[in-house]
């Protein structure tokens, strides 16, 4: 398994930006798909983005679509979030993840330690 660790998290206002990063520990990372989740208070786990080994396929939940982009960096053994436009409801802590199937029904196996995201009205 790989180890993730996230970073990035804040409080920012509605509207504004925050990019996550997920740093992976070996050198494997390119043969993982890579995912971002998020789960806020009282609510289940749900997925955000994903985005295949090679970095050409990404996907997204319907609410974020044209907001966030999920990106990779294999060379850097890192994958990011870049969130605009955030919204209040955006608010959660979000985790990334490593599996070897991207999009929200990928077998995922290895998760970090979640960075949280403020998002005030």
């Amino acid at each position: 398994q790989v180890q993730l660790v996230e970073s990035g998290g804040g409080l920012v206002q509605a509207g504004g930006s925050l990019r996550l990063s997920c740093a992976a520990s070996g050198r494997t990372f390119s043969t993982y798909a890579m995912g971002w989740f998020r789960q806020a208070p009282g609510k289940e786990r749900e997925f955000v983005a994903a985005i295949s080994r090679s970095g050409v396929s990404a996907y997204y939940t319907d609410s974020v679509k044209g907001r966030f982009t999920i990106s990779r960096d294999n060379a850097k053994n890192t994958v990011y979030l870049q969130m605009n436009s955030l919204k209040p409801e955006d608010t959660a802590v979000y985790y990334c993840a490593a599996g070897s199937v991207p999009g929200p029904g990928g077998d995922y196996h290895s998760w970090g330690q979640g960075t949280q995201v403020t998002v005030s009205s």
